[in-house]
């Protein structure tokens, strides 16, 4: 019952433990990350839509520039000076040293055919009057084409310009390699998956595009792309193969093409996803660090109560024990004065008879014989015997005696005889061989007697409760109690060969309350009591053991003379 109870407590307390911190770690966490995600994703995609709509201009720029290039051409040198092959050539040259984008260059009069031609294709003669891009030109006075075959079947665009001399309209065209006009248009990079290509009004690609993509085929995504808006316009888009993709499409300013750039999201937000996965790092590191903190204290805290609650338990058990001692102090005081009353009269009564039987002697009433002697032999003996019995219970008075520490100049080889004897038989009965060796009398300290007895018997009890633990009451056990004087200390050796004590146990021996024995064995008077009443009288207590060997306790007290 009191396991589950400790088990419902800890689980109360882990679980506040885990919670507090836990909770504000998280939402602090997660919201810091939503915000940066945010604003991180928002710089990314406006970086982007920046670097699109500096780049379409470049485009627009190089079309435009192509087309300023015919247009000079054609005010220099006019229609009759291109119509002459040679001349056109050498005008193509000059272009070609302008740009390298020009790939061909012809002359068309107003009819559509193609008077003079420069190029690797035989284009001479043929007519274009239905030609879209003709009649676009002479509409509008200048046209940039959609990629188409034409007469070459090679997809290409032409740039083409209209002239009016007097009542003639002619065209001068040139032919754009579209491989080049597609590496100007990928020179925009970014990251490692970044690419940009164009797409025209119909979603069919005008420069080709490095992940799958040729020219004149339909973009898949065209139709997401394709809306009529002004500046650059972003979308996240996924391709037929689940991959990711940020889109970001502007108009060019000049031309009805649409320039896009893509580039995988994985490699977009790259750093918002190293930034993520380091702050998931951290939110793991942390929420262990804080479930580790909240396991071990609360394991800390069980303990402590369980310690408490033991303590407190062995408080009110050593409480009961010292409130029977106190009872059992009295009742042997009373029983030792009441003993004392009887054998004072039977003392008194021996000395009578002791005093009668000369008497009887010189009247010749007791005559000399055997059963005469035989009674003088027993009133002897009840002499030592009521001797005995009034020292064993004059060692009682004095044990029940509790009383402040009062100190007082005793000989040690007269107190430590005192403790032997009155221990000495329990000692016999459980089979343990009780010694005694001092030096020479005195050995004299200022203590008090009674508490000094009351160490002492402590520590006997406490060996002898190992002895038997460890050897039965068959015998075996030895006790040996040793007192000699060491400078100016006087050393008091309690020696025995039980069990031993636990490296765990010795570094709290002395702790209040600690005890190895089972509630009513010993005298009840805890190590840290003898401790302090020996630091009182001014000496110290220290223990050596060693388990499966035995315990040797060394009292230590000033020398008195």
């Amino acid at each position: 019952m009191q396991e589950n109870h400790y088990f419902s407590l800890k689980r109360k307390i882990l679980a506040s433990m885990l919670i507090t911190p836990l909770v504000p770690f998280v939402l602090a966490a997660a919201v810091a990350y939503e915000h940066f995600s945010i604003s991180t994703k928002a710089d990314a995609v406006a970086r982007m839509e920046r670097i699109v709509e500096d780049h379409a201009g470049l485009v627009d720029t190089f079309l435009k520039e192509r087309k300023a290039d015919l247009g000079f051409v054609a005010e220099a040198y006019g229609y009759e000076s291109l119509s002459d092959q040679k001349t056109l050539s050498q005008v193509f040259r000059i272009l070609q040293k302008e740009s390298n984008a020009f790939l061909d260059l012809g002359v068309f009069d107003q009819a559509g055919v193609h008077v003079a031609y420069h190029g690797p294709y035989e284009l001479a003669g043929k007519l274009y009057s239905d030609s879209q891009w003709f009649n676009q030109v002479r509409k509008n006075g200048s046209y940039v084409s959609d990629i188409f075959k034409g007469f070459r079947k090679v997809p290409h665009f032409v740039i083409a310009i209209a002239q009016k001399d007097e009542d003639r309209t002619w065209v001068l065209r040139a032919t754009i390699d579209p491989y080049l006009f597609t590496e100007v248009v990928e020179k925009v990079r970014m990251g490692k998956t970044g690419e940009a290509y164009i797409l025209n009004q119909e979603g069919m690609f005008q420069t080709s595009r490095r992940s799958g993509g040729y020219l004149m085929e339909l973009d898949p995504e065209a139709e997401n792309l394709l809306t009529q808006h002004h500046g650059a316009q972003s979308c996240i888009l996924q391709d037929k193969n689940g991959s990711e993709y940020l889109y970001v499409a502007t108009w060019l300013p000049s031309q009805p093409w649409l320039l896009v750039a893509r580039q995988e999201t994985s490699d977009t937000f790259a750093d918002l996803n190293q930034a993520g996965f380091w702050v998931l790092i951290i939110a793991l590191v942390g929420g262990a660090m804080i479930s580790f903190l909240a396991f071990y204290m609360s394991n800390r805290i069980i303990a402590r109560i369980q310690q408490a609650d033991q303590e407190k338990s062995q408080l009110n058990q050593q409480l009961v024990v010292a409130g029977r001692l106190a009872e059992i102090g009295e009742m042997s005081s009373g029983f030792a004065h009441e003993i004392n009353n009887p054998l004072q009269i039977i003392r008194a009564e021996s000395a009578l008879i002791d005093t009668i039987i000369p008497d009887l002697k010189k009247r010749g009433e007791l005559q000399e014989s055997e059963d005469s002697r035989d009674m003088e032999d027993s009133l002897e003996q009840i002499k030592k015997q009521v001797d005995r019995c009034a020292s064993i219970t004059s060692a009682i008075l004095k044990f029940a005696r509790q009383k402040d520490l009062t100190p007082q100049t005793i000989d040690l080889c007269e107190t430590l005889p005192e403790v032997t004897h009155m221990i000495a038989r329990k000692a016999e009965l459980d089979g343990v061989a009780l010694s005694l060796q001092t030096e020479p009398p005195p050995i004299r300290v200022n203590a008090d007697p009674a508490q000094l007895q009351q160490v002492l018997l402590n520590l006997i009890n406490n060996a002898i409760y190992a002895m038997v633990d460890r050897h039965g009451t068959a015998g075996g056990g030895e006790l040996k109690l040793d007192c000699n004087r060491e400078g100016d200390k006087a050393v008091i050796r309690v020696k025995d060969n039980g069990g031993g004590i636990s490296q765990e146990n010795m570094e709290k021996i002395f702790t209040p309350f600690f005890s190895t024995k089972p509630v009513g064995k010993g005298t009840g008077l805890g190590l840290s009591i003898c401790y302090g009443i020996i630091e009182k009288m001014g000496g110290n207590i220290t223990v050596n053991s060693e388990p499966g060997v035995g315990t040797e306790f060394v009292i230590t007290l000033p020398a008195a003379g």
